[in-house]
């Protein structure tokens, strides 16, 4: 599969077939895995939020819920409902399902954009994307089972990997588990924003859960993972295709569950989104 040939496949993901008012049904990229990678159902689910709103509004936050694993084999159905339309805000809840059953639900917010006052967190000192480590390559050397998998999977993504706690990260008492990598899509998305928000919202997935396994001495292959929630809150527009970086700490795991936090700068140290996700991360027996 070519670069080329992979970005035009996820562009095309985001591209919503219309089959009534307020109702759309989103196409299934090639996989060979059991289930729907959630990237895609969060932004499939958000351009379908998003074709019901005016133009003069910009999304700034997004909340949801992975209920149940997406069939890859046939197409989501995303239900958008109206559930306000103000003078500033708007919110949109969508609700992705297939075999007649909810699979996702989100909710979006959005806002005309005005100016007010204005703080950022610094961005943290890192190397260079250039000089930071593929981590599809970094897979492989080290003999991880699914590397071949993502690599298909993250055909379309540019991913270089900074380090995490214990393995490149400098030692920090205060946060025990965190990971820092750069991430970008591979090619020209064009300047519609909306390509460019699907596509950070897709790639926002696959990585953070990861962070919350950083302080522990486990592989992805010894926990059951699965994402149970994800939120972003967009804080000003960028392309998806420029390198960001994706700064991710885990405060705290316990229960089965492990919570994670990235902070996204772009290359001259903006924050433009922050981005949440609870997932479920069971040792397994």
């Amino acid at each position: 599969m070519s670069e080329e040939t992979s970005l035009e496949e996820l562009v095309a993901l985001f591209d919503l077939e219309t089959i009534d008012t307020d109702l759309y049904r989103g196409r299934q990229a090639r996989t060979t895995r059991p289930r729907v990678f959630g990237g895609q159902v969060a932004a499939q689910a958000l351009c379908a939020g998003i074709h019901t709103v005016d133009p003069a509004y910009v999304v700034h936050s997004m909340h949801s819920y992975f209920l149940l694993p997406g069939d890859p084999q046939v197409p989501i159905v995303y239900d958008v409902e109206r559930i306000r339309d103000g003078r500033s805000f708007l919110t949109r809840r969508v609700a992705a399902r297939q075999h007649g059953r909810p699979i996702y639900y989100l909710t979006a917010n959005f806002q005309v954009p005005e100016d007010g006052l204005e703080h950022q967190d610094l961005m943290p000192d890192v190397v260079d994307p250039e000089d930071a480590v593929d981590m599809v390559e970094m897979m492989r050397r080290a003999g991880t089972p699914e590397a071949e998998a993502l690599a298909k999977e993250w055909a379309a993504l540019g991913a270089r990997w900074v380090g995490s706690s214990g393995r490149g990260l400098p030692e920090d008492p205060e946060h025990p588990s965190r990971s820092r990598l750069w991430l970008r899509v591979d090619g020209d998305l064009g300047d519609d924003p909306t390509a460019h928000l699907a596509a950070f919202t897709y790639a926002s997935d696959i990585s953070l859960l990861g962070a919350t396994l950083s302080a522990h001495p486990v592989t992805p292959e010894q926990v059951q993972m699965a994402s149970l929630d994800h939120t972003i809150w967009f804080h000003q527009p960028f392309r998806a295709d420029e390198w960001w970086l994706y700064d991710q700490v885990s405060p705290a795991a316990r229960g089965g569950r492990g919570l994670a936090l990235g902070r996204v700068f772009t290359r001259d140290g903006t924050l433009v989104a922050t981005v949440a996700q609870e997932g479920l991360i069971r040792p397994r027996q």
